[in-house]
């Protein structure tokens, strides 16, 4: 995975986009619980009243409010209020509050001039509230209390209303109750007397000549626009998020397809039997896909998760820390359940891509031989092979996908059982005054917030490994070195001589065998002359000959063209001495004009004209009813094994190489097709140096000389006549192949 991260180094400006992006979207979400908490505490239970001093207030209810605070804080708190005199009307004040408050117009106002108020005063002011409430409210509860201060009262004074006996104490008496008061305030929790102030003051704000049911209804309404606002800057911020996580992975994903594209084409045949085409094909698509989808959950999960969980943390811990526990609780819950499955379907993601590749490799071989199969009748056989491969896929992927979906549900039921956890534990102390309502839905969010954050990650760790294989077999392609490369000092072919190929001492042996499968070969092929090969299946005829375009380095010895060994030269600038046609004709979709201009696709009709002409293609692709358009499709497979032999030999023919190698390519044609395009050959290129692997002895007997082949030793090397003579093998050969008289008329 390090180098999926080092690869978005080209990407780091959009990444720190993402961060700051996503921590916008971790603000809004964490904000909207607090907005709940507030349309609940404050809209539906303080009638919309926010600030538990009031902002503006009658004379009169003022001066019954500061008896119950001690002369130094009163004093403190009219400094913090402007007076607002009803009489004097021509007062520039007077006239900007008298549309706002009616009472103004008979009774003089106190406005709060100052937008805080010190926390202290804060405190003073909130208890005097809540004393005045109880002494002049006529609910039933209060005036219990009420009855039972007066009791305490000499009877003279119990026809007064308590506001008028407070007023009427000496300043001793009242400072001596004040500071009793004081004491069982104390105890009191703060949040019931925020709540007993803030009823006073929507008494206080009916007597200014507020609309207080407007208030309320304004409170909700703008704190829920507020929520609406913030939900839908979220989701601006997820889209934008998802987008630009989205490029970024597309971007990675097409970056490694290309890389491995590019490697891959410079495999030599080494590399190829290492990987396997059907894991080279898994690779680059399924494995990079779920890089891809691991990017896209990395830039959007993996950042958001952590920053959401402590947030919701910290938000939690502001709202109540007595509850903490439970958070703890479901945390630990979650990672049990995510360790518990991890342990269990980890070995299964695991294996799932080599499943895939077995799965590809079975089908495509099957695709490839159904002519084979259905020959033989073995469509049971292949069919049970296809079998096993899909159910061991479909078992593994299986137990996969139910383990994961059981992990949803158990999440869910952790995280409902949490809910009502957090409700029952809030219960007592909402009942106790220690709580509000909102607080504990503003809990039960953040609490959600900090599980899901929690579950969020657990399933990114559990894509993580299987990604993290998916990434290890894609630079383990990336990776590999290349047994065929490039030369760090590059020769060049030399002018004077060109198409002369000599092999001096060459042995060779495949990367994973121990034994050597050609030993000491050497000869030398002028330009203008055709060197044959023959021998025994297995003798190495087909290996010989794909050294020399390098498809595979010599283990010992050397190959020379023109003077120089072929290490030494650049591989493209050696491709292009050479026009290579392999033992099985491969063609690609496309048209007949693209197959034989692939070499070149700047060549002239004339010249394609002529390559097919000599390849004896001219015939077949005339009756097309298209001719050279006529489409080809995937593999050749619309046109005959000797077709596809001769256009693969035009395709050669049409790049005029210095050095052609045929290998066994005339194996599909007939006697007279093979005849006259041998002739066609000879003729077009009686300056090039040929090679041809044959197993006919009667398609190499004109050959200027023939290399026989037994065991990856050269066992003969000499024309057609003298072999007969000198080389046992080469007799053995021909006599199985040849009759009587032929062998006597060479």
């Amino acid at each position: 995975m390090i180098h999926i991260i080092k690869s978005l180094k080209k990407h780091i400006g959009t990444v720190f986009i993402i961060v700051l992006l996503l921590i916008g979207q971790a603000v809004c979400d964490l904000s909207l619980p607090d907005y709940t908490s507030k349309i609940i505490n404050v809209g539906v239970q303080q009638g919309g009243i926010e600030e538990i001093v009031p902002k503006v207030v009658t004379e009169s209810d003022l001066k019954e409010i500061l008896l119950f605070v001690s002369d130094n804080n009163a004093k403190e708190i009219l400094g913090d209020y402007q007076f607002i005199d009803y009489k004097d009307k021509n007062n520039s004040d007077y006239k900007k509050y008298i549309d706002k408050y009616s009472t103004l117009k008979k009774e003089s106002l106190y406005v709060l001039s100052e937008d805080e108020m010190e926390s202290d005063l804060k405190k003073k002011f909130d208890q005097a509230l809540l004393v005045r409430s109880i002494f002049t409210s006529s609910e039933d509860e209060y005036k219990k209390i009420q009855e039972e201060i007066k009791k305490d009262l000499p009877e003279s004074f119990r026809e007064y209303d308590l506001i008028k006996i407070f007023e009427m104490m000496p300043i001793n008496e009242r400072d001596s109750m004040l500071k009793k008061m004081d004491e069982k305030f104390q105890d009191m929790p703060e949040s019931i007397v925020e709540q007993s102030a803030t009823a006073s003051i929507k008494g206080l704000y009916q007597n200014v000549g507020m609309n207080t049911d407007n208030l309320q209804t304004n409170y909700i309404i703008v704190a829920g626009f507020k929520m609406l606002g913030i939900a839908l800057l979220s989701m601006i911020i997820t889209i934008m998020v998802g987008f630009l996580a989205s490029r970024i992975a597309a971007y990675t994903a097409k970056n490694l397809r290309n890389q491995i594209f590019e490697k891959v084409l410079n495999f030599s045949k080494a590399e190829y039997k290492q990987f396997g085409v059907a894991s080279l094909i898994t690779r680059s698509t399924n494995d990079i896909q779920q890089v891809q989808m691991l990017l896209v959950m990395s830039l959007r999960i993996a950042i958001y998760a952590p920053i959401i969980g402590i947030g919701g943390v910290m938000k939690a811990l502001r709202t109540n820390v007595s509850m903490t526990w439970i958070i703890a609780l479901g945390v630990v819950v979650i990672l049990g359940i995510v360790i518990t499955l991890f342990t269990l379907v980890m070995p299964r993601f695991k294996k799932v891509q080599k499943l895939i590749d077995r799965m590809n490799q079975v089908t495509r071989e099957i695709i490839t031989g159904i002519p084979v199969i259905r020959a033989f009748s073995n469509q049971k056989h292949e069919q049970k092979r296809f079998e096993k491969a899909n159910t061991d896929l479909k078992r593994n992927t299986l137990f996969v996908d139910r383990a994961m979906s059981i992990m949803m549900p158990t999440m869910m039921f952790v995280m409902n059982g949490i809910c009502i956890l957090i409700v029952w534990q809030a219960s007592h102390s909402i009942d106790e005054g220690l709580m509000q309502v909102g607080d504990m839905l503003a809990f039960i969010q953040y609490t959600m917030q900090i599980v899901m954050a929690f579950l969020m990650i657990s399933m990114f760790s559990i894509m993580l490994p299987r990604a993290n294989v998916s990434a290890n077999r894609i630079f383990e392609v990336l990776n590999t070195k290349i047994s065929v490369e490039n030369p760090n000092n590059p020769r060049n072919f030399g002018k004077r001589v060109k198409g002369l190929v000599e092999f001096k001492n060459v042995s060779f042996r495949y990367p994973d065998s121990d034994e050597d499968v050609l030993m000491d070969i050497s000869f030398t092929a002028q330009p203008g002359t055709t060197t044959a090969f023959i021998g025994s299946t297995g003798s190495g005829k087909s290996t010989l000959i794909n050294l020399i375009p390098r498809f595979y380095d010599v283990s010992d010895g050397e190959i020379l063209i023109d003077g120089i060994n072929i290490k030494d030269v650049e591989i493209e600038q050696l491709n292009k001495k050479i026009g290579y046609v392999p033992q099985k004709g491969v063609l690609f979709s496309g048209t007949i004009a693209s197959n034989i201009k692939y070499g070149n696709e700047d060549m002239s009709d004339n010249q394609m004209e002529k390559a097919a002409s000599i390849a004896q293609a001219v015939e077949f692709i005339n009756e097309k009813e298209k001719k050279y358009l006529t489409e080809i499709a995937q593999g050749g497979t619309n046109v005959s094994g000797g077709q596809k032999q001769r256009l693969s030999i035009a395709r050669a023919v049409a790049i005029d190489p210095e050095i052609y190698i045929f290998d066994d390519s005339f194996s599909a044609l007939d006697f007279k097709t093979d005849s006259e395009l041998r002739r066609a050959l000879h003729k077009e290129t009686k300056d090039a140096t040929i090679f041809i692997v044959a197993q006919r002895v009667n398609t190499i007997m004109n050959a200027d000389q023939i290399v026989v082949l037994d065991e990856g030793r050269v066992v003969g090397i000499g024309t057609h006549k003298k072999l007969l003579k000198s080389c046992e093998v080469y007799r053995e050969i021909a006599s199985s192949q040849l009759t009587k008289e032929e062998l006597e008329n060479a």
